[in-house]
C-alpha cells in the first residue's frame, strides 16, 4: 500500500509540474533584412583574335554576370551592353572600326542562382545586334530576394575592306539598372 501511495504521489507531481504559470510575458521581437546592392560584372579584357580587313571576327567575351542583392519581392532589372568604336595607330578614318561594325549576341543563360525569370537579349549570333547604342543584353523579372544571373556572349567585329592592318582596340560597356 505504502508503495502505490508512492507511486500516485510521485504521479500527482509530475502533472503538477506540467501546468501553466500563473502569468506570461510575450516579448515582440523584430530584426531587419538590409538591402543589398544591384551590379554587373565582366571580363576587364579580352582578345578577340585575329582575321584580315572585310571578314568578322568573333569571340565568345567571357562570363558577365549580373547580381542583385536588393532582396526584391517580384523585382526586376535590365542589363545592357554598348561598344565603343575600335581604333589602331592614329584612329584615322582607315585604322577606325565604328561601333556600328560591332554585333552582340547574349546566348543563353551559363549560370545563375534565386528565383528570377530570366530572358536573354539575343538568343544567338545569327540573331546578333549592332551595339553601336545601348542594347539589352539580358533581362529578369519576377525577382525574389536574392537572385544571380551568368552568360557568356559572343562579340563579332567586322572591319570594313578598307581597314588597315593593326591591334584594334575598343571597350565594351555592360550596365544594369
Amino acid at each position: 500500500m505504502r508503495h502505490a501511495l508512492l507511486v500516485t504521489t510521485a504521479a500527482l507531481g509530475l502533472v503538477g509540474g506540467l501546468t501553466l504559470p500563473a502569468g506570461a510575458a510575450d516579448t515582440t521581437t523584430t530584426f531587419t533584412l538590409t538591402a543589398g546592392a544591384l551590379g554587373v560584372s565582366a571580363p576587364v579584357s579580352k582578345n578577340l583574335g585575329s582575321g584580315s580587313a572585310g571578314a568578322p571576327v568573333s569571340a565568345s567575351l567571357g562570363d558577365v554576370t549580373v547580381s542583385d542583392a536588393r532582396g526584391t519581392l517580384l523585382g526586376s532589372w535590365t542589363a545592357t551592353a554598348v561598344s565603343s568604336a575600335f581604333t589602331t595607330g592614329g584612329a584615322t578614318p582607315n585604322e577606325t572600326i565604328a561601333a556600328t561594325n560591332v554585333t552582340y549576341a547574349s546566348g543563353l543563360e551559363t549560370g545563375g542562382s534565386g528565383t528570377a525569370v530570366r530572358v536573354p537579349g539575343q538568343l544567338s549570333a545569327a540573331v546578333a545586334v549592332a551595339i553601336d547604342t545601348a542594347k539589352t543584353a539580358f533581362s529578369a523579372t519576377g525577382a525574389l530576394g536574392t537572385n544571380s544571373t551568368t552568360w557568356s556572349p559572343t562579340v563579332i567585329v567586322s572591319p570594313p575592306s578598307s581597314a588597315v592592318a593593326g591591334t584594334y582596340t575598343g571597350t565594351v560597356t555592360h550596365s544594369v539598372a
